[in-house]
């Protein structure tokens, strides 16, 4: 019995987000002008949009021992988050991300591991994937999530797939199995472009070989959504003072998912994602200025006046 509307599988992470003014060069120091902890991971930025946006979320991540009792635990708990099926490991910490912007809004990052090696010791897990309707696979280990991944289509699940910036750790075959047992396909502009290159297909072809979606977010020029036998629909963005662009494509993902998984049309699902991106970029950090879906919903129809 189905209880649970979306599974969440990857990397739940502490973040470390600096503002620099420039990248360092090799052997040199650059100076950081800014510096915050946040809650993170992509799977768990997705995870609790997500809950935020009214679905009924689980999420699986490697975690450490750092993780018992820490603010992020306490948080997920209380928004009914089910991490009842978390991998906790004994020995490694729970990963950490350190992400630089400078003032061009470009991005360097660096990720600790850590307990996510766990990944590799962990069967599928069918229980939890039994139980959700949806299953959304973000960044994280590419075996775990490909095993996880064709379980779910397999059994009729919904499946997403996200690999963000680990898909270098995606090889062309990895690619080839991952996208043959997903029905919806997210990445930036450089992602999808690589993932076509890497597999020698345009994105029309991977949707007449299987793909229902492919979601191409392009930063400040908004989103491109392309769906089997249709035009695609470009979204906009909403207009906004963006801060720190970090978190704003998990936030995109949940909240597309969140109207999608409650058969709204493409267009309304993307101006929602579009929308609640929005605020999230309006403050440093992936969590820390989530709106309600009232919000999200009062902002879209000021920016878009005929959804109403």
């Amino acid at each position: 019995m189905e209880n649970m509307d979306l599974l969440v599988l990857g990397h739940t992470a502490f973040d470390y987000i600096m503002g620099v003014k420039e990248f360092s060069k090799i052997n040199t120091s650059a100076i950081v002008e800014k510096m915050e902890t946040f809650n993170g991971g992509a799977a768990g930025n997705v995870a609790v949009v997500a809950s935020k946006m009214g679905l009924d979320v689980g999420l699986i991540s490697c975690i450490g021992k750092d993780f018992k009792d820490s603010d992020y635990e306490k948080e997920m708990i209380e928004e009914g988050i089910d991490i009842s099926h978390m991998i906790v490991s004994e020995k490694a910490n729970t990963p950490t991300a350190f992400v630089l912007t400078n003032p061009e809004d470009e991005q360097m990052f660096y990720f600790y591991w850590g307990a996510a090696d766990e990944y590799a010791n962990t069967d599928v897990p069918k229980e939890a994937i039994d139980n959700a309707r949806a299953v959304h696979l973000a960044t994280g280990d590419p075996e775990f999530n490909i095993k996880s991944g064709k379980y779910a289509y397999e059994n009729n699940k919904l499946v997403s797939f996200d690999p963000g910036q680990d898909l270098h750790l995606y090889s062309t075959k990895d690619l080839e199995e991952l996208v043959k047992n997903c029905n919806i396909l997210f990445g930036n502009e450089h992602e999808i472009e690589h993932i076509c290159f890497l597999l020698e297909k345009s994105i029309d072809d991977l949707l007449n070989e299987g793909l229902d979606i492919v979601v191409q977010t392009l930063g400040d020029k908004g989103s491109t959504i392309y769906a089997k036998g249709e035009e695609p629909l470009n979204i906009e963005v909403v207009p906004t003072e963006a801060v720190d662009p970090t978190g704003a494509g998990d936030s995109y993902r949940a909240s597309f998912l969140s109207l999608y998984l409650r058969d709204n049309d493409l267009k309304t699902c993307g101006r929602f994602a579009s929308t609640v991106s929005s605020y999230i970029v309006e403050t440093q950090g992936t969590q820390t200025n989530i709106p309600t879906a009232d919000q999200a919903l009062e902002r879209m129809n000021n920016a878009w006046p005929e959804t109403l």
